[in-house]
């Protein structure tokens, strides 16, 4: 009860009181959506924000806790034109995604326990087209009718701190307590307790447990 009546209170000291009571309505709102869709996909906890979509969920597991803010896009492919997919997304407890989130499968992503992602974060592991080995795609294709494919698992361990407009593209492992700088394109293998960055990522910053420094790569 305390912690209500302090959420209250702190919405009144930064808003007028109309505001105020505005905000107030729309998060009692979000909370009675979320906790019917937590009921639906056996996620207790779940929060989703204004604008969030769910495809597949089928071929999705939650942990416990889960939130995220606007615009979340979640999806596990089942079908494209003629092809079909058995994906996997499966998310640990107490993840956290802030606005615009776009994670999308037809095989397999695995986000661990713990991981914070920032805005406007694209996490795929498959591509618009397939551009090695077999059956590639040809650039008089258009686009959004070549098959999909060409891409692989990913997994991202525990404790992860995505930055924003990051993408991570499969076959991707990023190892426990890493940490990806914002605008960062990864693809291959983070190790754990490494900060990498850049286009494509390369590890900038390696933590030191002798010292409890983040010492350079």
């Amino acid at each position: 009860m305390k912690k209500i009546v302090s959420s209250v209170s702190r919405f009144f000291e930064a808003n007028s009181g109309l505001i105020a009571i505005l905000l107030i309505a729309r998060r009692v709102w979000r909370r009675m959506i979320s906790f019917v869709m937590a009921r639906s996909l056996g996620a207790p906890g779940l929060y989703l924000g204004p604008g969030c979509r769910i495809i597949g969920s089928r071929r999705i597991c939650f942990g416990k806790g889960f939130h995220a803010e606007r615009d979340l896009w979640l999806e596990a492919v089942t079908c494209w034109g003629p092809q079909s997919f058995l994906p996997e997304i499966e998310i640990g407890d107490h993840v956290y995604f802030s606005d615009g989130v776009h994670i999308s499968s037809i095989e397999s992503i695995r986000i661990g326990c713990g991981c914070l992602f920032g805005s406007k974060i694209y996490v795929s592991d498959h591509n618009h087209g397939i551009y090695r080995g077999e059956q590639q795609s040809s650039p008089d294709e258009p686009p959004p009718y070549r098959l999909l494919g060409g891409g692989g698992p990913v997994v991202i361990g525990e404790n992860v701190w995505v930055g924003d407009n990051a993408v991570i593209l499969g076959p991707a492992t990023i190892g426990k307590g890493a940490i990806v700088g914002a605008n960062s394109v990864v693809r291959g293998i983070v190790p754990g307790n490494t900060i990498v960055a850049g286009v494509p990522a390369k590890p900038i910053k390696v933590f030191n447990s002798a010292t409890g420094t983040w010492d350079k790569a």
